[in-house]
């Protein structure tokens, strides 16, 4: 291994959204330290990557995600670092090393971790994991109201500090389903936006209607109620354009409900890209079911012991020492948030759920779900419900009205949704099928590749000695 080459290649850089109580500038140098502290002390998002000698250090929040591929070359293991598989792969196609490259050899930073990662190769060793979020697990009030005052009360802050770093005027779409999470998220921005002395009319709320769905009559009704009509829109899009090929493509994954889920998200998103080209920013209730706990257990192989006894699954998973943690993916939120992310980033929207915070994480698993629910699945339905409200309630003074709950893509589609339901199986083949096809020219096209082992290369241009 040559000694003094710059063997980390960095596709992204630090990133923020929301970021309070530290710089990106602390942020960088916490994680090139090792300094879970810092990273503790601070609330919004944050990505990063920085090297110290021969260690590499990463770390993320939910919102942002960041994955890392180690390709193998003369010069030693490169982690190349970026937030997407396809990205990591096009550097090495343009290093001639894609042959290399399979997507599942990628892996994903687990939310709420530090890792180290030495480059010392053959074999490379595994990650070190430094937990930098540790939020106290059932230790606020079993009352309702003040649960819900505390919760929203997270929530709000985190949305109004996001806002208050947006340039004034900045015009704000909001992901309308008319739901509980995104009345929310309506309502809580028009106060933050009042408070901050801006214009709540920079608001503009969007709801899919693919022609059976229930959200855009539902999203109308709330809007009417509210006497916000004027900043409403339904979107109408053909079912013709909604393609789960192209969402598997987009979201780089295969777990069936995120597909879906993005499917829905690329029509919507889409649509109001090509009406209002200037609209740069988004804001959505996405998170707000896993903090909540909001999910039919009956759709899953999970029980309510399982979730009470996994405070943090639906966020995180079941944690990076499980045996079901997958290193490709992570799990729970921090695997699934990408759905928003990558729509929103494929037609240039910086998305923002107040839902997905730090802050807001902690002052859902505050609450004592094991004695609010008293072993009831019936009461685990109605409970996000009864939070928020109170919540809004004590935030806003808007009493806010409560919408049944469904999936994003139910409500879009309706009946017709029956028909885009598809397995993990078939899923996971057309992931595995758009790669094979990528594959292809990096492993059969002689002028596309050269051996790992080739000493008449130099060093990737831009990355010299120290």
């Amino acid at each position: 291994m040559l000694m003094g080459i710059e063997r980390l290649v960095d596709l992204t850089g630090v990133r923020a959204s929301g970021l309070t109580g530290k710089s990106t500038e602390d942020i960088a140098t916490a994680i090139h330290t090792c300094d879970v502290d810092t990273l503790a002390a601070s609330d919004g998002h944050f990505s990063g990557v920085v090297r110290d000698g021969q260690t590499v250090r990463l770390a993320r929040t939910v919102g942002i995600p960041l994955r890392y591929f180690v390709a193998k070359m003369f010069h030693g293991p490169f982690l190349v670092v970026g937030d997407r598989i396809d990205s990591l792969f096009h550097w090495c196609n343009r290093q001639k090393i894609g042959w290399q490259f399979d997507p599942t050899y990628t892996r994903m930073v687990p939310a709420h971790y530090l890792l180290e990662i030495d480059q010392i190769g053959c074999p490379d060793p595994s990650p070190r994991y430094h937990r930098f979020f540790n939020p106290e697990i059932a230790k606020g009030s079993t009352d309702i109201d003040e649960a819900g005052a505390h919760y929203v009360g997270a929530a709000y802050q985190a949305l109004r500090n996001w806002i208050a770093q947006l340039p004034d005027g900045e015009p704000i779409a909001v992901a309308f389903s008319g739901g509980i999470d995104s009345t929310s998220v309506l309502l809580m921005a028009i106060s933050a936006l009042d408070e901050l002395g801006r214009d709540p009319g920079l608001l503009r709320a969007f709801t899919l209607d693919m022609g059976e769905g229930k959200d855009a009559a539902q999203a109308e009704e709330v809007m009417q109620s509210l006497g916000l009509i004027d900043q409403w829109e339904r979107v109408s899009v053909s079912p013709d354009r909604y393609h789960l090929e192209e969402a598997i493509r987009v979201i780089e994954d295969y777990h069936p409900l995120d597909v879906q889920c993005a499917g829905v998200a690329l029509c919507l998103l889409e649509t109001v890209r090509e009406r209002y080209p200037e609209i740069k920013y988004l804001i959505d209730g996405d998170g707000g079911d896993e903090n909540m706990k909001s999910y039919p257990l009956e759709d899953s192989d999970l029980t309510l012991s399982s979730i009470l006894r996994n405070p943090m699954l639906y966020q995180e998973g079941w944690g990076v020492d499980a045996i079901k943690h997958s290193l490709t993916y992570t799990g729970g939120l921090s695997r699934s948030y990408v759905r928003t992310y990558a729509p929103a980033q494929r037609f240039g929207f910086d998305a923002f759920s107040p839902f997905t915070v730090r802050s807001t994480i902690a002052a859902a698993v505050a609450l004592p779900f094991e004695q609010v629910l008293d072993g009831s699945t019936e009461r685990l339905y109605t409970l996000k419900q009864d939070v928020v409200k109170a919540g809004v309630l004590a935030v806003t003074g808007i009493d806010m009205p409560v919408s049944p709950k469904r999936r994003f893509q139910d409500g879009a589609g309706g009946d017709a949704y029956r028909d885009w339901r598809v397995s993990k199986a078939w899923c996971r083949r057309v992931f595995m099928k758009q790669w094979e096809s990528r594959l292809k020219d990096a492993w059969e096209g002689n002028h596309l590749r050269v051996s790992g082992n080739d000493t008449s290369l130099n060093p990737p241009a831009g990355y010299a000695n120290d």
